[in-house]
């Protein structure tokens, strides 16, 4: 793959956020002034690869209008739909037929902590290989499979070898992604990531390293923890 192939970010943004028990959706609950959304979006900006983003919004969105976002040439903004996967293929479609990119960049709304050295090795190793790469981290703690019953207890621990924690980006070239994630709509499969649909496929990604500070926020007590990581990036960038 040529290295000068353009990059263009998909961020889907129409969830509710239902676990965070507030008044408005998670990518819009504010860190130190800004949105979650807003730290997210500018932390893609920043990076000198990627020189678009395009944000998929719920229909009835009031928020996202009153953003600086709203505003910047940089970013188009598209309707998302119920699931991630929906709004994700809203946005490619758009990427298909208004805009010219070879290469897609897949980030969740609420991981406002991403750093520029994580993107960096992504888009190294995603350009290196087959199918496309993700961001994850190797899974440390002691898992458990619990037994699904009304008490939850615990059925077997789960060996943690090989085991790890999925986060975002995920990189692929445009045309694969749209493919593979349109096979597995068009087949009622589920998938939870964009990962997800090329397995679905028989098709790998390599998993790429990543931080352990790239939360994603999806409990109150996650935005303290953004805000502290955000903090300490803040001050080593000064």
């Amino acid at each position: 793959m040529l290295n000068n192939q353009k990059i263009c970010a998909i961020v889907p943004a129409a969830g509710i956020g239902s676990r965070m028990k507030s008044d408005r959706p998670k990518q819009y609950m504010k860190i130190n002034g800004m949105t979650v959304l807003e730290h997210t979006v500018m932390r893609l900006l920043n990076h000198s690869d990627i020189d678009h983003i395009v944000i998929a919004i719920n229909e009835h969105d009031p928020y996202f209008s009153t953003l600086s976002l709203n505003r910047d040439p940089r970013i188009s903004v598209v309707n998302g739909g119920k699931e991630r996967s929906d709004s994700v293929l809203c946005a490619l479609k758009y990427l298909q037929t208004a805009l010219n990119y070879d290469w897609v960049m897949v980030h969740d709304a609420a991981r406002p902590c991403l750093q520029g050295d994580d993107i960096d090795k992504l888009i190294t190793a995603a350009r290196s290989h087959s199918v496309g790469a993700i961001l994850a981290t190797p899974v440390r703690d002691t898992m458990k499979r619990g037994n699904g019953l009304q008490h939850n207890v615990i059925d077997h621990t789960v060996s943690r070898e090989n085991l790890w924690h999925a986060l975002t980006p995920q990189m692929f070239p445009l045309k694969s992604l749209i493919k593979n994630l349109t096979l597995t709509w068009e087949r009622g499969d589920v998938i939870t990531d964009e990962a997800s649909c090329f397995e679905a496929n028989n098709l790998m990604p390599m998993l790429v390293h990543g931080r352990a500070d790239n939360i994603k926020i999806t409990q109150p007590e996650d935005l303290a923890l953004a805000a502290f990581h955000l903090n300490l990036s803040d001050k080593k960038e000064r």
